[in-house]
């Protein structure tokens, strides 16, 4: 069973604790991490981009000219998509991009993702992460004191005042564990998992 040190805010090991070998220490399958990557972007498109076809471009609704004996090449419409100020031909309209992945791949590849952190040696486990107010500057002190920069902070539930003070620092992203994920995993190069958190992530990844 994979082991892990406990540390209090002052990085002073406080304990020790067992973590599941099936979410911590489990066979890294990184050709999973490209499609799940793949498809978490792909829910975030928000696909509102659209123009306008021939149809939809007011006016056009008069012949500019007669069919025949002007010299001028045949025209029906003044919307025509050939000229200036018609409409968009094949242009976008708005979709969703989402599509279905198994359940099973993206559960695999978060424990893979976890692994990968664990074998680098870049999860640091937290007994809490505890701010009195809603302070960036403090929250900034507190991350030098442990000596880490660019990482992602998984908390065991609401934790106001963490979150507050670290949105604004560009390093750094603090995520409930219920929202834990392989793109932010993957994104920052350090873990930073709250203790109570643990439990909670060992029971949604359980095979």
């Amino acid at each position: 069973m994979a082991t892990c040190k406990v540390y209090n805010l002052a990085k002073q090991e406080v304990g020790k604790l067992n973590l599941k070998d099936q979410v911590f220490k489990a066979p890294i399958k990184d050709y999973l991490f490209y499609e799940v990557v793949k498809w978490q972007l792909a829910k975030r498109r928000q696909g509102t981009v659209s123009t306008k076809n021939r149809s939809a471009v007011r006016g056009g609704g008069r012949k500019p000219w007669r069919q025949k004996g002007t010299g001028r090449a045949r025209a029906g419409t003044m919307r025509s998509p050939l000229w200036r100020g018609g409409g968009v031909i094949f242009g976008p309209h708005p979709r969703d991009y989402y599509y279905a992945l198994p359940k099973k791949v993206r559960r695999s590849s978060l424990r893979s993702a976890l692994s990968l952190r664990y074998q680098e040696g870049k999860v640091l486990l937290l007994e809490d992460f505890f701010l009195p107010e809603i302070k960036t500057k403090a929250f900034i002190t507190t991350m030098e004191d442990l000596g880490i920069k660019n990482a992602l902070i998984v908390t065991g539930g609401e934790n106001l005042n963490l979150e507050k003070s670290a949105r604004n620092v560009p390093w750094v992203k603090v995520l409930r564990c219920e929202g834990l994920n392989v793109f932010d995993i993957l994104k920052y190069e350090h873990l930073i998992i709250l203790k109570p958190a643990i439990g909670k992530i060992e029971e949604r990844l359980k095979v």
